[in-house]
């Protein structure tokens, strides 16, 4: 039987790559079809003619590529900001001891409890009192509040792998505190980092709710908001340039992703060797 087993984890990886490859094909299969078509009960995956104006459509309303900055702008200071953040707390937070870490642990996942609808309403008064309101500030400071907590949670777990005798190693040879954190600890966070990074931009650039509520003036509107702007006020859907606009909308993400993979690996072979 154990000739059956690597085919059979392949066959495994295949089915869990259709599993989650096929929702993004079907989206790029709708993108290019009529509406005529979209609207059928003949469904299939390839289109019958391939309508390529839904991108043109899509681009050239509801100013979408305007939306789409003010999010790459949001979502790469929200990032920045969320690591430059919980980078030193989550170190704090995975080193010490006592009732100080148990508080700070009790504060992360009771802030995960409480449902969005919750704050959404003190979170807007604050902003309005302080005239962020409206801004793609105030939405900013918003997303690094709401994504700081599972930052802290995921960077401490990984602080927290990190052996303390390679830090005892250093300050034996007479490094200083920052230069052992500099050359040891963040070289083996990187994986950590990335992974943050990585999440912390998709949930930025993905984010509805917070803006919906937030922004009123749609020159600051995020693309989410404008691609929900395809849908008309009596419930009629442009289903082709929605779906072409949601593929645009999934090529950034992308792009974080593969431009930050490199770094994931990298940092995963220098921890492997440096640990």
């Amino acid at each position: 039987m154990r000739f059956l087993a690597r085919p059979a984890q392949y066959l495994a990886l295949a089915l869990y790559l259709v599993f989650l490859g096929f929702p993004l094909l079907w989206l790029i299969s709708a993108s290019v079809k009529s509406s005529r078509e979209l609207n059928s009960l003949d469904v299939s995956l390839v289109p019958n003619e391939w309508h390529w104006e839904n991108y043109t459509e899509a681009l050239s309303r509801q100013g979408i590529l305007h939306s789409a900055w003010n999010s790459l702008v949001v979502a790469l200071v929200s990032t920045a900001l969320v690591i430059v953040i919980a980078l030193p707390a989550s170190y704090v937070l995975a080193r010490l001891r006592g009732r100080v870490r148990a508080a700070g642990v009790g504060w992360i996942l009771v802030s995960q409890v409480f449902p969005v609808v919750l704050v959404i309403l003190p979170l807007f008064l604050i902003l309005r009192t302080i005239g962020l309101a409206d801004s793609l500030v105030g939405l900013t400071l918003v997303h690094v509040t709401y994504m700081l907590p599972f930052a802290l949670w995921m960077l401490q777990g990984y602080v927290s792998a990190i052996p303390v005798e390679l830090e005892e190693a250093g300050a034996i040879d007479g490094a200083s505190r920052f230069t052992v954190l500099r050359t040891i600890v963040f070289p083996l966070l990187t994986p950590g980092i990335v992974a943050t990074a990585m999440f912390s931009f998709v949930s930025s650039w993905n984010e509805f709710f917070f803006a919906l509520v937030l922004l009123q003036s749609p020159d600051n509107y995020t693309l989410p908001i404008t691609l929900k702007m395809f849908i008309g006020g009596e419930g009629k859907v442009a289903l082709g340039p929605l779906a072409a606009g949601a593929v645009l909308a999934a090529i950034p993400s992308i792009a974080f992703f593969t431009l930050l993979r490199r770094r994931l690996t990298g940092g995963l072979m220098a921890g492997a060797v440096k640990g």
